[in-house]
């Protein structure tokens, strides 16, 4: 991370004047969900800006469970930024892992460039998972093949036994789940994502080096009491959950520490705002039109900005054996007093294709960040 030329140099102090200029490798976001047709179209953009390459989710309805799905997506998903400043994005590739997936298809896929892992869903467990997992043991062939091929698995880790409190599901699954999937397949590369707990935080920790972790800019920055804070907030409510606040200072503990063992994926989840505030709430935020500048505030308030190039850019491409980014992107620090100070909107209206723009609320809606995207 670079010291702007107005303050060469510049001690921790320095670095949050306004106007400082932050610059650092060109980072990737490996979690994000970009929906398809009108959605897809309102927001890819808005990953494609910051983000040079990214880890597409495959939960679509039907899920990406096959290469020549993936690639159709991945077309998709070029075409929409055809004509855009952010045409040289890369979507990395993901496979919807079931229950009947036939392994050759994932090796096929591997060989064929298109797939850079798979993902596993907990059926039931989140936004279109019903044909999702309902126990890793029953996929013993897909994952044997997966280790032997070198292809990372994905995990949405919480079970989805009813009778576990929904705020206890990542801890108990990785009693339940993960530390036997670890013991049968130890040359597996496993990420665990979007952390929540300080139970994830530290197995992750003190796991062998093919076991990290993602973590989101919300769970950063938001506890349980967010959801309830002057009424019910649907803008608030994703899955995993937000958790206690000694859960969210173990996650900035984290994602701060230096540990390659965990790197950026902001799970960032897009849905209509009718969607949001209907009766049964779509779990999900939409972070991704201000995620580098929500991550830079959580290093500037933990005091390690200097950490934020490799937490952002470098641990997750070394995780997944991928060259690191040769371009870079620069924040400037704003005087968040100031009148002029630019504030995240209340709400986005963005075209979509249609006659009809997509309404979206972001993350951070009407809070002034003290980072922007130069």
């Amino acid at each position: 991370m670079t010291p702007s030329p107005t303050s060469p140099g510049a001690t921790a102090p320095d670095a949050t004047a306004p106007g400082t200029r932050l610059t650092i490798r060109r980072p990737d976001d490996w979690h994000v969900h970009l929906r398809d047709g009108a959605m897809l179209r309102a927001v890819v953009g808005h990953t494609a800006r910051q983000f040079a390459r990214a880890i597409v989710m495959p939960n679509l309805r039907p899920p990406i469970t096959t290469a020549a799905a993936a690639a159709a997506y991945r077309q998709r998903i070029l075409a929409a930024l055809q004509g855009s400043e952010a045409a040289g994005f890369t979507p990395l590739m993901t496979a919807y892992l079931t229950e009947s997936l036939d392994p050759a298809e994932l090796e096929r896929g591997q060989a064929e460039g298109i797939l850079t892992a798979a993902k596993f869903y907990p059926a039931g467990a989140t936004t279109n998972s019903d044909a999702g997992v309902r126990d890793l043991a029953h996929i013993g062939p897909v994952l044997e093949t997966m280790e032997r091929i070198g292809l990372p698995l994905l995990i949405h880790g919480e079970v989805t036994d009813p009778a576990v409190d929904i705020f206890d599901r990542e801890a108990v699954f990785i009693e339940r789940q993960l530390i036997p999937l670890l013991a049968r397949h130890p040359g597996l590369k496993v990420v665990f994502e979007h952390i929540t707990t300080a139970d994830a935080a530290a197995f992750v920790a003190g796991a062998g080096p093919n076991l990290a972790a993602t973590i989101t800019p919300h769970h950063l920055h938001i506890n349980r009491n967010a959801l309830f804070a002057g009424g019910l907030r649907p803008d608030f409510y994703c899955l995993p959950v937000a958790k206690r606040e000694r859960h969210r200072l173990a996650l900035r503990a984290a994602a701060t520490s230096g540990n390659p063992k965990f790197f950026l994926g902001t799970d960032t989840a897009p849905h209509a705002r009718e969607a949001k505030e209907s009766a049964c709430g779509c779990a999900g935020i939409y972070n991704a039109p201000y995620a580098i500048e929500s991550y830079a505030t959580v290093f500037e308030q933990e005091g390690a900005l200097d950490r934020l190039e490799a937490f952002a850019s470098d641990f997750g491409p070394r995780f997944y054996g991928l060259p690191p980014n040769a371009g870079s992107l620069s924040l400037e620090r704003q005087d968040t007093e100031a009148e002029a100070a630019e504030a995240v909107p209340v709400a986005l209206e963005l075209a979509n294709g249609t006659d009809h723009p997509t309404r979206l609320v972001p993350f951070h809606a009407g809070e002034v960040l003290p980072w922007r995207l130069v």
